[in-house]
């Protein structure tokens, strides 16, 4: 008996399931609804004690929280495995063509401030509170390409390209914001240590040291005097990683290898294990009434409208004015819902809403509400508009494939 349309659309469904992107996506679904169940299930206090509670005083070590070894010691990997996709994009990548990096990174500018000016309008008054514009700039990649993931071949693949682009010079401005804007206290003899050790870095890439061993070693005393000279040490790991080889004497990449090696290990084990110990907030303390205070407001709204309208509004008049071409065969409808899943500002985010309000835990958990609903908002109504859209190859020539 031949297959029903019904049963071949199902089909499709569950075997989008299991492609990487969107299995990386549910990953991260998954993590999040677990950490907010155990954070406000009977284990709630062992859940934020695991994370909170001191290791040993912090006149012995700083990081003396396993919170603060997962948010700056783990996330190193996660910032270092950024640093090394953006040197190949921009050296082999879409990012090392003029043309087909206009449009992206435009988009990514403009997706980075309508979010904070929506936040700004929203939350400026507020007291304490204007330093958590930056929250809902930053896009997640792997929750965003997992929503595409599951709609399969549906959604074209300049469209795949695009989002995937503008992500990944999302991830630069974020990098560049963390640097630039939540940076205190800075201490010169550390930070002089960390320019050393920077220089010797880049000097072993220029004189063709072509060994991991060395620069692993390296970047590890890199994070060392960056963590203690006042700048966040994940900013170790993007450095690190721009030093690296894309090329070496023995004409293998470097880069590409270590790239290629780490990126199970990010997706699969260092990015969940920040979204467990970070997405998980107690609801019973902030109460319903928190999704309307200030904050998490200016940061949902930020991601489900300041992203859209950013992104989409840059995408259009760079189009009608003949300064980049939209995604091609790609139509507006298909545009607009792939800007909308640009809301989805899980790992970023969370990182960005730590590093905004130290100290302030109410801050913080309101932040992380924001973040969570804005995030799973821009997820659905992504999918939606994109399901709607968007036809599978399979689809087009079908008339008995039901309309949705």
């Amino acid at each position: 008996m031949a297959s029903t349309p019904i049963i071949k659309t199902v089909r499709r469904q569950f075997k989008a399931l299991f492609v990487s992107d969107a299995f990386e996506g549910i990953l991260l679904i998954a993590v999040a609804a677990t950490a907010m169940f155990v954070a406000n299930s009977a284990v709630s206090e062992s859940y934020h004690h695991l994370f909170h509670g001191e290791l040993f005083p912090s006149e012995t070590f700083k990081l003396n929280t396993l919170h603060l070894w997962i948010n700056d010691a783990l996330m190193v990997i996660f910032f270092f495995v950024v640093g090394l996709e953006v040197k190949r994009e921009l050296i082999a990548g879409n990012l090392s063509d003029p043309k087909q990096r206009t449009l992206p990174v435009l988009a990514a500018i403009a997706g980075m401030a309508a979010p904070a000016l929506v936040y700004i309008t929203i939350a400026g008054d507020a007291p304490n509170l204007e330093r958590g514009w930056a929250i809902p700039a930053a896009t997640d990649i792997a929750f965003a390409m997992g929503v595409v993931g599951l709609l399969g071949s549906r959604v074209p693949a300049a469209l795949r390209l695009f989002l995937l682009t503008v992500a990944i010079v999302d991830d630069i401005g974020a990098v560049m914001i963390i640097a630039i804007f939540y940076t205190a206290n800075l201490k010169l003899a550390w930070l002089v240590g960390s320019l050393v050790v920077l220089g010797v870095m880049i000097a072993m890439n220029r004189m063709g040291v072509n060994r991991v061993f060395p620069f692993i070693l390296a970047a590890i005393a890199l994070w060392f005097c960056v963590l203690n000279s006042g700048v966040h040490a994940t900013i170790a790991g993007v450095l690190a990683a721009l030093t690296i080889p894309m090329r070496t004497q023995d004409d293998n990449s470097m880069l590409e290898n270590l790239e290629h090696g780490l990126v199970g290990w990010n997706a699969y084990l260092v990015v969940p294990i920040f979204g467990f110990a970070n997405a998980g907030v107690d609801i019973s303390d902030l109460g319903l009434e928190a999704l309307i205070d200030p904050l998490p407001l200016a940061v949902a709204a930020g991601l489900v409208i300041g992203k859209q309208v950013g992104i989409f509004s840059c995408v259009f008049l760079a189009d009608k004015l003949g300064i980049a071409k939209k995604p091609a065969s790609c139509s507006w409808p298909e545009v607009w819902g792939v800007t909308i899943l640009c809301g989805i500002g899980f790992t970023m985010s969370l990182f960005i809403g730590e590093l905004a309000f130290p100290g302030y835990r109410l801050l913080i958990d309101e932040a992380k509400i924001g973040i969570l609903t804005g995030s799973l908002i821009s997820a659905v109504l992504g999918y939606v508009v994109l399901r709607l859209t968007t036809t599978h190859p399979e689809e087009k020539d079908d008339p008995t494939s039901p309309v949705v």
